[in-house]
């Protein structure tokens, strides 16, 4: 039986349906490839903004509160457990007032301890003195003694001098005369001078005791001074807060345990977001609002050590008749004015920013398309950003979170 062969026409034909199918699934792969990455959002989960043209106010606008102008730390002097309590936190109190006392035996012992040995020394300078002082009038007794055994024999040698001259006595008697003269004359000048050196001697010995005294008489009265430290005083005149020891509680010398909040004024204290830093500076002014009046403040000091991507400032107010219902404790809206005016693209403000960091951002094409553009962001207020590139006027802007959009590059509008 003869064999049917087949043509090659149809051998052809499978070659090339294979080489089609090969050439199209790398065509879809490359498509693929080049295909921007794209995500379906509904119009109704996000937030669209129109770029506008306007009046950018360089300013800052965050809540202060209302602190004391001047508060003094109360400090526990010496350490020791509260044995009693004088006052309640909330009072007025004067300068001097007790306000707690703590019980230390250790300290109190040492205190006296201490107060015995300088009184002890005392004694012994006092009696070193007194002995100083006997040894100099011992000197001048004996310097008058001298002087007096000098002038006899001065005048003893004068008389002998005219009686021998009239040979009235003899040689020898004038020549006994005469030498105890010259004895007496030398005795008095080397007692002399040796007594002028003790004086001095002694004269500074004394300046020193005395000095010593004098320092062991502060001592003694610093000593008993801090035995008043077991009794903790009002420093100064006015409100005293943060008070709230507890009897038998320990506390360490330097403890603090309340404060005085001095009634001379008040202040504003604020936490600022970290992206300010560089922006304040002592001096710059602005507004703050009590009671639908506004008051000018201005910024005093800049505490430039970040916590929880916050800093610290101070601020003063410019007057000081303020209403009678600022209390301390209040938080205010407070508004500090970076700088001038002035023209720009305004965008208004996002949660966007923070998986961009202003560096881009998805710009509408069309009414349900956005695309992801590179855009770039200058200075900000409360309200808005201002753009520098990448969009115009007119252009919309989806500015809420990115969160789940961050590797996509188009978004399909729903």
């Amino acid at each position: 039986m003869d064999k049917v062969i087949e043509p090659k026409r149809k051998i052809v034909n499978k070659k090339t349906i294979w080489i089609g199918v090969g050439a199209l699934i790398i065509a879809l792969m490359s498509y693929n490839m080049t295909r921007p990455v794209q995500a379906n959002i509904k119009k109704s989960d996000i937030r669209i903004k129109t770029v506008k043209q306007g009046d950018f106010e360089d300013a800052i606008l965050f809540n202060s509160t209302v602190e004391p102008k001047t508060s003094i730390l109360v400090n526990i002097i010496e350490g020791g457990s509260v044995s009693e309590i004088y006052v309640e936190n909330g009072y007025m109190v004067n300068e001097g007032d007790p306000l707690l006392k703590v019980y230390n035996p250790n300290a109190t012992l040492n205190y006296m301890t201490q107060e015995t040995a300088i009184i002890e020394q005392m004694n012994n300078l006092r009696n070193i003195r007194m002995s100083v002082k006997n040894q100099q009038l011992t000197l001048a007794e004996q310097q008058l003694g001298i002087t007096n055994d000098f002038t006899n024999a001065k005048r003893q040698y004068k008389v002998d001098s005219v009686l021998f001259n009239k040979y009235a006595i003899s040689r020898f008697e004038f020549e006994k005369s005469t030498q105890e003269y010259n004895f007496q004359n030398q005795r008095f000048v080397v007692i002399k001078q040796n007594v002028l050196e003790e004086n001095k001697n002694r004269k500074e010995q004394l300046l020193t005791i005395n000095q010593s005294l004098k320092n062991m008489e502060m001592s003694l009265e610093l000593l008993r001074t801090n035995k008043e430290n077991f009794i903790v005083k009002a420093p100064r005149n006015g409100l005293l807060s943060s008070f709230n020891p507890v009897l038998g509680l320990t506390y360490t010398q330097g403890q603090s345990v309340g404060k005085i909040d001095v009634l001379d004024g008040y202040k504003l204290v604020a936490k600022v977001d970290e992206y300010y830093i560089s922006k304040l500076r002592e001096g710059i002014k602005g507004v703050v609002t009590i009671d639908n009046n506004t008051f000018d403040i201005v910024l005093t000091k800049v505490n430039p050590e970040v916590v929880g991507g916050q800093f610290e400032v101070t601020l003063d107010f410019f007057v000081q008749n303020l209403p009678e219902s600022i209390k301390r404790g209040m938080s205010l809206k407070s508004k500090l004015f970076l700088s001038g005016n002035s023209e720009a693209l305004l965008l208004s403000k996002g949660s966007f920013y923070q998986e961009t960091n202003g560096n881009w951002a998805f710009v509408l094409t069309s009414n349900n398309l956005a695309e992801k553009r590179a855009i770039k962001i200058g200075r900000e207020n409360p309200f808005y950003y201002e753009i520098l590139e990448g969009v115009d006027v007119g252009d919309r802007v989806i500015t809420s979170t990115y969160k789940d959009y961050k590797n996509i590059e188009q978004l399909n509008l729903e």
